[in-house]
């Protein structure tokens, strides 16, 4: 145990895991954090026969129907076995298992594109990013490559940590604007105990998150955003503002990124300290 002073920040308040790249997920009550992050996050991808690349909605000209995906997977992933099978629920409702003979064919045919399944392995895959026309973004109306860290089907780091009162700071700034955590896709949703205001993750670079009795994170770095967030999903509209106001109040960033510098179980309802 380490002997830096810890101060309470506040607690868990969402779980959230992505078994296949760019699709919808499922949130979890508890779940095993494991130096890959959560437990079968981002285990899988859609990748184009054509070129290679992984399926991802940060190039939603390519990908424009990836959010109409859900994946969950048929059973509990466990620490130290094979990752399960996903249950894919379509744009249509139908369903299709990645055990399937037919997956294939199924998928190629609902994102009208040639596509394999495959599951995180050694070796780096390449995937595209749209960078939208938009003034304080690194790029403007382009697309760029990226490479996903080795082994990975993750843009950047393993987690991705949000607070609620980075969300709350954004309706305040854009209020006409539906702020939601799905639209930034975090895995660990924390709410600060004593009404931190703010962007509150930019004063964690740097620090270590004690999580529950075991986890420990290292935060690496704040999360820059993408046009992924102004896309339209389930009942949230597309809107561009959401992005733009992100733009103009914080560096593009919203959350933060962090590696797992111990695993261990995590449970909505844990407390939170930085130390």
């Amino acid at each position: 145990m380490s002997n830096a002073v810890q101060t309470e920040f506040g607690s868990v308040v969402g779980l959230w895991r992505y078994p296949v790249k760019s699709m919808m997920g499922e949130e979890l009550n508890a779940t095993e954090v494991t130096e890959r992050g959560l437990l079968g996050d981002r285990a899988y991808a859609i990748v184009d026969t054509a070129d290679g690349k992984a399926a991802t909605a940060k190039n939603p000209r390519k990908w424009p129907r990836l959010f109409d995906f859900r994946a969950a997977f048929v059973e509990s992933a466990r620490p130290a076995a094979r990752v399960p099978p996903v249950r894919i629920t379509l744009p249509d409702g139908s369903t299709v298992t990645s055990d399937q003979g037919d997956l294939t064919r199924i998928l190629s045919r609902a994102l009208d594109r040639e596509v394999t399944f495959r599951a995180a392995q050694g070796g780096a895959v390449n995937a595209e990013e749209y960078w939208p026309d938009m003034e304080g973004l690194d790029h403007r109306d382009t697309v760029t490559d990226f490479t996903l860290p080795e082994g990975t089907f993750f843009d950047v780091a393993m987690v991705h940590l949000l607070t609620t009162a980075t969300i709350d700071r954004l309706r305040e700034l854009y209020p006409q604007g539906r702020f939601e955590v799905r639209r930034f896709r975090p895995n660990i949703v924390v709410q600060p105990a004593a009404g931190e205001k703010g962007f509150a993750e930019n004063d964690w670079v740097g620090h270590t998150l004690a999580i529950g009795s075991a986890v420990r994170l290292n935060v690496t770095g704040p999360c820059g955003r993408c046009v992924m967030t102004t896309l339209a999903q389930g009942d949230l509209p597309r809107d561009p503002g959401i992005l733009r106001t992100a733009a103009q109040h914080n560096h593009v960033n919203v959350g933060a990124y962090a590696a797992v510098a111990r695993g261990g179980m995590i449970r909505r309802g844990d407390p939170v300290r930085l130390e």
